[in-house]
């Protein structure tokens, strides 16, 4: 049953109508602060560190002017992760569990797709992003990623395979690249994968969580940490900076990541943007390019979750990139997309990403590579969203841990 929160952004509030829901799900009046003038983030950050540029953090608040059309389309999805739209506009969707789900735009949920490889769900592990291939009308390709056990260990595993014509499961199923080492750890897979430009696949891992891992973030011989450019059979994409480099992994395209759960495409220039968990603060929004070194766990912005400094408690050094801006205290950024559609004018080209500590969907305006404005929308919903993305219909999808599918339109 679709739940709908009509409401209008008006120069004074953001005030949703009162609504009735099922037992499941809450009811009342819902709202969103005011943000034209100040942060949005009020909460003082959890340390003292100084930004490295005016703007890259706590920018001004800005807020949408035209009136929305909020709706719950689906509710009761099993930890929905990773969400692509099909070529008739419907969506293909991961649970975390190990299994995919075809949601209509009208909010009909498919049976369980079957024929995935067995994944391991425990931690932060599971099924997790997927993308279809450019020409999937035509060969009904799906790629995706996924924690996979091993005999040393757990790992981030990519995954292709074909959409069955009843779809029903997914056949001729092949595992084409693990990151590798291999580690015990239950978190920070990464997980997100995009086809790029040249037709070779974008994925992104994490540095696995533990004080043992986290070096590898920085190690060239590592895939974790790391952002990583292959081919569709899994092989080093050709023009890779590291391709002719025999010290270092042929498939790196960026490093020094801790944990990169997002991954888009800026709808003009094509530049590769990401963002990923720091620690206690220290999110990070970073444009990735080719070769550069982010960071981690060198410089953060950043602090271990017992208070105490990352390292040598830095958050710049030479040859290591900035991010473009940070959230402290965390927000824990998931999946994101960049708004091209024509239904909402005034959010062309705005980023949006999920969040999940959070609990909003948070939407940023960049200009010239910097962020110049920053709004959060659903926050009184309580839900962590985990991923959002645009529809052929040009309205913003987001899906939830808790289970539930939005859609957000003009009113």
């Amino acid at each position: 049953m679709n739940k709908k929160f009509p409401f209008l952004l008006s120069a004074a509030a953001v005030v949703f109508s009162a609504i009735s829901l099922e037992a499941n799900a809450s009811s009342g009046i819902i709202s969103l602060q005011d943000t034209s003038k100040a942060p949005v983030e009020k909460l003082p950050p959890n340390n003292s560190y100084s930004p490295a540029f005016t703007g890259q953090t706590r920018i001004a608040g800005i807020k949408t002017k035209t009136p929305l059309d909020i709706k719950v389309l689906a509710e009761g999805l099993k930890r929905p992760w990773g969400m692509t739209v099909l070529p008739d506009g419907r969506l293909l969707i991961t649970e975390k569990t190990g299994t995919m789900r075809i949601i209509t735009t009208a909010g009909k949920v498919s049976e369980p797709i079957t024929g995935l490889p067995e994944v391991n769900s425990g931690g932060q592990g599971g099924l997790l992003g997927l993308t279809i291939d450019p020409a999937f009308a035509k060969n009904r390709i799906v790629y995706w990623t996924f924690s996979e056990k091993t005999s040393t260990g757990n790992l981030t595993a990519v995954a292709k395979g074909t959409l069955s014509a009843d779809e029903k499961k997914i056949e001729n199923v092949n595992v084409i690249y693990r990151a590798d080492p291999a580690h015990p750890s239950m978190g920070h897979y990464g997980g997100r994968i995009l086809v790029d430009k040249s037709g070779n696949l974008l994925v992104t891992t994490g540095e696995r969580s533990s004080l043992e891992t986290r070096p590898q973030a920085q190690f060239l011989t590592s895939a974790n940490g790391k952002v990583l450019r292959i081919t569709k059979e899994g092989k080093p994409a050709p023009g890779n900076p590291f391709l002719n480099d025999s010290s270092a992994k042929p498939e790196i395209y960026s490093y020094g990541h801790r944990n990169v759960q997002n991954l888009a495409f800026h709808p003009v220039t094509g530049d590769i943007w990401t963002a990923e968990f720091g620690p206690m603060g220290g999110d990070e929004l970073n444009l990735v390019k080719p070769g550069k070194n982010y960071g981690w766990p060198t410089i953060t912005y950043g602090m271990e979750y017992s208070g105490a400094k990352v390292g040598e408690g830095i958050t710049q050094k030479e040859g290591m990139e900035q991010p473009v801006y940070y959230w402290n205290p965390s927000i824990s950024p998931s999946g994101m997309s960049f708004y091209s559609g024509n239904m909402i004018s005034e959010w062309k080209n705005n980023l949006f990403i999920g969040a999940l500590s959070g609990k909003h969907i948070l939407r940023l305006v960049i200009k010239e590579n910097k962020v110049i404005g920053e709004e959060r929308l659903l926050a009184d919903q309580n839900q962590r969203f985990r991923s959002t993305i645009q529809g052929k219909d040009g309205a913003l999808y987001a899906i939830t841990d808790e289970g539930r599918l939005y859609r957000i339109a003009k009113k």
